[in-house]
């Protein structure tokens, strides 16, 4: 089980943005931010922890350069999926996939995808059936 992971962002700011709106109808907040004002030896500027019920699972961190990836985060139902997507859009990402079922992965998933800021793939995926 992972507990949580790290993505390396190229502005921050509208990173955090992006994520605060996009993950909303999921519960996720900014739950923790460090400054190297807080912490003098920290290695960039400022990090942030989004996660829900007050505990962090994916952090971002700036970077110069970017390798985007995929990263998916489970639903407990679909109308959140449209949520999620619906909301990603608004906060300025690029539709990669609108909601709907992808029976090439089960009958049952239904996922939508979104390109983030810095072009990382963030899906929303429900399992259960309608």
């Amino acid at each position: 089980m992972i507990d949580h992971i790290t993505v390396l962002v190229r502005n921050y700011d509208a990173s955090k943005a992006f994520y605060l709106a996009a993950l909303r109808p999921l519960g996720y907040e900014l739950v923790m931010e460090f400054t190297r004002e807080q912490i003098p030896d920290l290695p960039f500027e400022r990090s942030g922890g989004f996660g829900a019920g007050g505990k962090p699972d994916l952090w971002l961190r700036p970077a110069e350069s970017v390798a985007p990836t995929h990263i998916a985060f489970a639903s407990p139902d679909r109308a959140t999926v449209d949520a999620f997507h619906t909301a990603a859009l608004g906060a300025g990402g690029t539709d990669h996939g609108a909601p709907g079922l992808r029976p090439q992965y089960h009958p049952n998933y239904y996922g939508a995808f979104v390109l983030d800021p810095d072009g990382y793939n963030v899906e929303v995926v429900c399992h259960t059936p309608a």
